[in-house]
């Protein structure tokens, strides 16, 4: 995924889809372009704030700088690199980051994550 794409990360749910759908095809009705856009909506706010914890929020924020190790992560964070490697795979498993494993001469492999996108909307409706 390029990182020109917007991502919104909203708990707007269902009624927010058929929003979002609705004012899509009003857009292509029109002959406009859709710019490219990942959307990750949840129906319940408490499940978003536990998916988006302060901490995961700070794993966001380092990542977003560019693709960096889970070790250096976990360094610039002051917690443990187990830790930082589960909130890694929570948000990679919502579409927020990604990971991939290059060579770490003389060490193996390492897992190295990267941004989905340049920056993240986050919005709560209570």
């Amino acid at each position: 995924m390029s990182r020109k794409v917007k991502v919104r990360i909203t708990n707007d749910g269902v009624k927010g889809f058929f929003h979002r759908v609705r004012e899509h095809a009003r857009e292509l009705d029109r002959g406009e372009e859709l710019a490219p856009e990942l959307t990750i909506s949840f129906e319940d706010p408490n499940e978003m704030m536990r998916v988006l914890s302060p901490q995961r929020v700070r794993v966001l924020c380092m990542v977003r700088e560019g693709a960096k190790p889970v070790s250096s992560l976990a360094d610039g964070l002051h917690r443990d690199t187990r830790a930082v490697s589960r909130d890694i795979d929570l948000l990679e498993q919502f579409g927020l980051l990604h990971t991939c494993y290059e060579a770490n001469p003389g060490h193996g492999r390492r897992r190295v994550v990267e941004p989905r996108a340049a920056r993240y909307q986050l919005v709560a409706i209570v």
